[in-house]
């Protein structure tokens, strides 16, 4: 990783154009590690291997026999994975911040899903044995480790249950209310910058692409969506709420960015 420097303006999406390399500063932004002192946050950044990987290569695989841990310091990947009939199942998208190929380190089973950079990005990686002596290690760690996996279980039975009950229009409803919340509410709207592929919604909500663009225009017609250069905008938060805590027998929040439980 080459070299930079700790002069440049912070921004929470991008790492500062001059960190140096093997920072205890850049993995501060990994939010798993806040329970690690820095002495060892020191160590822990000397153990990583240091890459940078280009938009739209694979950073791990499904199936591969490999348990390192990826800390995602800078960037965006998706975790994805394909059916037999070749069609794109997408799990999630992950930011700056996040980490990646900790289930496979945790159970030393071959990885479940594939990770896909969406933009340039820079990772630490660990190996397993490491990562699992900082477990065990810190125990405030651990701890946050067990409620990043249930939340994660609790994120794929709400999937699961979409999945299972809801038509195609309905799962699209309720991928871009969370969507809309993940980019930020203000004033009942939300603009999602870039504006998501029609294809890439189609993976995550298991249809395909032309059953997307019909129901993105039908709810442009419906006036509760408005494509502007390079983004889309929710317009009425709140009513999309509304639709899907409709569909899915829950009480209507009463506010935009209220969380449907």
């Amino acid at each position: 990783m080459g070299e930079r420097s700790c002069g440049a303006e912070h921004n929470p999406r991008r790492l500062p154009m001059t960190l140096p390399a093997r920072s205890s500063l850049a993995l501060r932004r990994i939010a798993l590690l806040d329970a690690v002192d820095d002495a060892r946050l020191d160590s822990l950044a000397q153990a990583c291997r240091w890459q940078r990987v280009a938009a739209g290569q694979a950073l791990l695989l499904r199936a591969q026999d490999r348990g390192e841990v990826f800390f995602l310091v800078d960037g965006r990947v998706r975790v994805t994975t394909y059916a037999a009939n070749g069609r794109q199942v997408t799990f999630r998208d992950t930011a700056a911040g996040e980490v990646v190929g900790d289930i496979a380190a945790i159970d030393g089973q071959p990885r479940s899903a594939d990770v896909l950079t969406l933009e340039d990005s820079v990772v630490a990686v660990l190996d397993r044995e490491p990562f699992l002596q900082l477990l065990h290690e810190v125990p405030a760690l651990s701890l946050r480790m067990m409620q990043r996996l249930a939340l994660l279980v609790r994120q794929l039975s709400e999937r699961v249950i979409d999945l299972s009950t809801l038509g195609v229009q309905n799962r699209l409803h309720a991928e871009l209310l969370r969507m809309a919340r993940a980019a930020g509410v203000a004033g009942n709207s939300a603009r999602l910058a870039p504006a998501p592929r029609h294809v890439d919604l189609a993976g995550q909500i298991s249809t395909n692409r032309e059953q997307v663009t019909r129901e993105l225009n039908a709810l442009a017609r419906a006036g509760l969506l408005r494509k502007e250069a390079g983004a889309l905008v929710v317009v009425d938060v709140d009513r999309l709420a509304r639709m899907v805590a409709e569909v899915r027998g829950e009480a209507a929040p009463t506010a935009a960015g209220d969380v449907l439980s």
